[in-house]
């Protein structure tokens, strides 16, 4: 039975390279690899070859999930869009360990009593602040 075969491209996103990287190992005699076509294919032997690790079979694939929300809180307060603002960016910025790209902005529009709130990140960081802006809002 053949093995399957890998691309540059799945080698290196299982090494954690560049694929440039994977195609030097190649060119330099490191790395065995099949050329069909225009582009090289690698067998996981060949792969253990170079690494010395067994291969445990393809990664599943993660999946990143984001999410974006617009929260409009009508009839608040100059003070209470001031507060709710305060702890909202405060979490946000507490929330950049798990969630680097988490972002959060704000906007007051003091004629119609409206904050709108809008946060971009991930589900979980999205789902979290929705919680802290319903707390703080006193949302049903």
């Amino acid at each position: 039975m053949t093995e399957p075969l890998m691309s540059v491209d799945d080698v290196a996103a299982r090494l954690g390279l560049h694929p440039r990287t994977v195609r030097r190992y190649i060119r330099d005699g490191e790395l065995d690899a099949q050329k069909i076509g225009k582009s090289y294919r690698i067998t996981a032997s060949a792969l253990q070859r170079l690494t010395g690790i067994a291969d445990a079979g393809p990664r599943p694939a993660r999946r990143h999930i984001e999410a974006s929300n617009i929260i409009e809180i009508e009839g608040v307060s100059r003070d209470d869009a001031i507060r709710i603002t305060n702890a909202v960016v405060a979490a946000s910025n507490g929330q950049r360990a798990d969630d680097p790209a988490f972002r959060v902005e704000t906007m007051y529009d003091e004629a119609r009593e409206r904050l709108k709130v809008v946060c971009l990140g991930s589900l979980n960081s999205n789902i979290a602040m929705l919680r802290l802006i319903e707390l703080y809002s006193g949302g049903a």
